[in-house]
């Protein structure tokens, strides 16, 4: 998915309003990476508009899901329809994400792990004629409310893409900009370090952050995003498929980083690699696929459970069949 969605009307309006569509353009390439912080009276930062308000952290139980991890959800999906035009991508999905807890997507192309994964910071807002129907609840408050802005969801709930997509500008400068238009008031050269540390990649560019992070290698790209995205402190980080485009090497530190991760951040991940998700996870949401009347194959969430449960003892055969490489 292309993050850049260019402001309508460039290049037919006059100066004034070129130089705001650059703005407006530089924003909308940053919205992903605003993944935000809980905003608390000892928070160094501020936030753009208005936060949303968050009520203590309920209790959510739900008969839909197997297994659960005896801990508190965080987000929690109630009968949620996602459709792109008239096509439905997504039936009727129920399900809690248990915090600080790695949570799997699994399943066949095509099943709408993905597109479930962006329902969670709204990216599918982006998308010309997606829609949803249900809810997603953050901490007792429903995404998709009316007065829920969008870009405050995507202050709390970050997110890290399938292909590595540094800004092109210096090492330096992805870490502190998204913070700088946030209104960060500490001090940014130790955020910068921070947050490179908590990527395990201050020590390969302490001594090179003047350098032009495209410079980067292909896991050390992906790495960078992530600290671009942890230093502005989401509760939620959302990963799709973020280890599919490197090497065994470069995999292996972002699967030790994210289990590191893991500590102080809810982690939601989607992989086709059933080894990464059996040997990263705690719980495992596996997708499948279905043909409508017409024809048409869309997704639903088929089982759900602890990752031991669903690769040792599914309750489905669909879920036996796929974790042991009999189909997808």
């Amino acid at each position: 998915m292309s993050v850049l969605i260019k402001a309508r009307g460039r290049g037919q309006k006059g100066e004034n309003q070129e130089t705001k569509d650059n703005k407006d353009e530089q924003l909308i390439l940053l919205l992903p990476f605003l993944p935000l912080t809980f905003f608390h009276p000892s928070s160094a930062l501020r936030p753009l508009s208005s936060p949303i308000l968050y009520p203590q952290k309920p209790m959510i139980s739900s008969a839909s899901v197997t297994n659960v991890v005896d801990t508190e959800s965080v987000l929690q999906v109630e009968n949620l329809s996602v459709y792109y035009g008239s096509f439905l991508a997504l039936r009727e999905v129920n399900l809690e994400i248990p915090k600080h807890k790695i949570t799997a997507f699994i399943g066949p192309s095509g099943c709408g792990k993905s597109t479930l994964l962006r329902c969670f910071n709204r990216m599918n807002d982006l998308i010309s004629g997606a829609r949803v129907a249900g809810k997603v609840r953050y901490r007792g408050i429903d995404l998709y409310e009316a007065n829920v802005d969008p870009v405050d969801v995507r202050r709390q709930i970050g997110m890290v893409f399938q292909k590595p997509n540094p800004f092109p500008k210096s090492i330096y400068e992805n870490v502190a900009y998204a913070c700088r238009i946030n209104g960060y008031q500490g001090n940014v050269d130790e955020l910068v370090e921070q947050s490179l540390q908590s990527a395990a990649l201050w020590d390969e560019v302490k001594d090179k952050l003047k350098q032009n992070a495209l410079s980067l290698s292909g896991g050390q790209q992906q790495r960078l995003c992530i600290a671009r995205a942890l230093a502005i402190e989401p509760e939620i980080l959302l990963m799709d498929e973020p280890c599919s485009a490197l090497d065994p090497i470069s995999t292996m530190r972002i699967e030790e980083l994210i289990k590191e991760l893991r500590q102080q951040y809810t982690i939601i991940i989607v992989t086709h690699n059933m080894q990464q998700a059996s040997r990263l996870s705690h719980m495992t949401a596996f997708f499948n696929t279905t043909l409508s009347d017409e024809g048409a194959r869309g997704g639903y969430l088929a089982e759900f459970g602890t990752t031991a449960q669903i690769f040792n003892s599914p309750i489905q055969e669909a879920t036996q069949d796929y974790v042991s490489g009999r189909f997808g």
